[in-house]
């Protein structure tokens, strides 16, 4: 080959190789679990906060969708779900030791455990408790969880408890950023949430 050809190969490879974009590299799982740590530690921060959107319940037989209102002062809640359809509506309270839920055909009940109030009057089985994390888009027991992330290196799947909680979509825009949808089951258990506004106090 000629000199002059080589030179010229020489610079043909070269401008396609500037060409070429360097490639994207993930953060390691490392600083993505250091992030979602910080992520956490910020919502903690704000232990007063409140949702409002649409969601869907089943069991895998009976199920049901809706409306919900949900404020978290502490450990303390005031969780409103409303079924347009059937004209229903629940109260789920806690304040400090005492739980009740109102909206039952036989009355209001009471009790210590969220969880299992909703299971024994309407048959879901809800953890509240670990739900309030993980609708934040946090982990619920930091040891145990197994998470999963997205291109945005925010959380995608999050594994704890036999639960997997698919995050499908996160409001960016707010600091820290929060989850809009949310799908979380645990065998026939489903919960779906769509959260249309976040509050905090």
């Amino acid at each position: 080959m000629k000199p002059g050809c080589r030179l010229l190969l020489l610079l043909v490879v070269l401008v396609l190789a500037s060409c070429v974009s360097p490639p994207v590299r993930r953060a390691s799982d490392a600083a993505l679990l250091q992030v979602q740590a910080e992520r956490e530690a910020a919502l903690a921060a704000h232990p007063d906060w409140s949702l409002s959107g649409r969601i869907a319940i089943s069991d895998g037989k009976d199920g049901g969708s809706g409306h919900i209102d949900w404020k978290q002062h502490g450990s303390d809640f005031d969780i409103r779900l409303s079924a347009p359809v059937t004209r229903q509506s629940w109260r789920l309270v806690r304040e400090g030791a005492n739980v009740r839920l109102e909206g039952l055909e036989g009355g209001t009940i009471e009790g210590n455990d969220a969880e299992a109030l909703l299971y024994q009057a309407l048959g879901w089985l809800v953890p509240v408790d670990a739900l309030a994390a993980r609708t934040r888009g946090a982990r619920a027991d930091a040891g145990a969880a197994k998470l999963q992330f997205g291109a945005d290196g925010l959380p995608s799947l999050l594994s704890e408890d036999d639960w997997s909680v698919d995050y499908r979509a996160w409001d960016a825009q707010s600091d820290p950023p929060r989850p809009k949808k949310v799908f979380a089951s645990q065998g026939d258990a489903r919960v779906r949430l769509s959260v249309d506004s976040w509050n905090v106090r």
